[in-house]
């Protein structure tokens, strides 16, 4: 899977040539019904959150889209821990409130266990501690429960294709998760490409989709398709909220 055709959006391709199964009847020997194409397989989702009416609103969502299978559920960490080891999914979309054990534990038993799997924070706890926490333990997004339906679906299938998304509430507090203790001041937006950032700076300064083309010597779709990618990796929905969060970050003041 490849982003993105629209702010966290997931484009898939069908394959190219003749490659693909070919089907023919099991009644009538010799009669060829053609070759169907491979269709790639749908990202696999276990949903983990000890609120059932969550669980059921998550997938829903998720459903709704045609794009996602959920394949398990879980209330506790145990049943997580099962459910994730039984269908090494994807995406493993988890609260952080887990009753008796800690998510975070969760987060590390599941990565071990399933190295693929994509982790997707998605809960009300939202201090700075256990953000970083559940970063450094490897998951890929984190969102509030405040988001809407479009970005769960979003932060979902970002996460699915190998890349990274954080709420708008907490995204403008990355910088200072990643500072190391040398206080020297990292890239504030780690899951960026070196050309997204390049892009990322142009957007930073107030530019155009058609003057960042001409300032980096590229194609507007080129650019067109940066722009699409940067909002979902960083988990915005418009350019005014990218300006804001790049320029807090300190980026598109030269």
């Amino acid at each position: 899977m490849k982003q993105h055709a629209g702010a966290g959006e997931i484009t898939r391709q069908w394959p190219s040539g003749s490659h693909g199964r070919r089907r023919t009847s099991n009644n009538v020997t010799g009669f060829d019904l053609g070759v169907v194409p491979d269709m790639p397989a749908a990202p696999t989702v276990v949903l983990v959150d000890t609120q059932p009416a969550v669980r059921r609103g998550v997938r829903s969502i998720l459903e709704r889209s045609g794009e996602i299978v959920v394949v398990g559920e879980a209330a506790n960490a145990g049943e997580a821990i099962a459910e994730c080891t039984k269908h090494l999914p994807d995406v493993l979309v988890i609260d952080l409130r887990l009753g008796g054990k800690d998510g975070i534990d969760v987060i590390n038993t599941v990565l071990r266990v399933s190295p693929g799997t994509g982790v997707l924070v998605f809960s009300e706890i939202d201090d700075d501690k256990a953000i970083t926490a559940a970063i450094h333990a490897g998951a890929r997004g984190y969102l509030g429960k405040d988001v809407g339906p479009e970005q769960i679906l979003r932060g979902v299938q970002v996460v699915a294709a190998g890349d990274a998304i954080i709420s708008k509430a907490i995204a403008s507090r990355f910088s200072s998760w990643l500072r190391p203790a040398s206080g020297q001041d990292p890239y504030p937006f780690a899951q960026l490409t070196s050309r997204e950032r390049d892009v990322l700076e142009h957007i930073a300064a107030g530019k155009s989709n058609s003057a960042i083309a001409r300032d980096l010597s590229l194609a507007p779709k080129t650019i067109s398709n940066r722009v699409s990618a940067i909002f979902g990796k960083l988990g915005m929905a418009d350019r005014a909220q990218v300006i804001v969060l790049a320029r807090d970050a300190g980026l598109g003041r030269g």
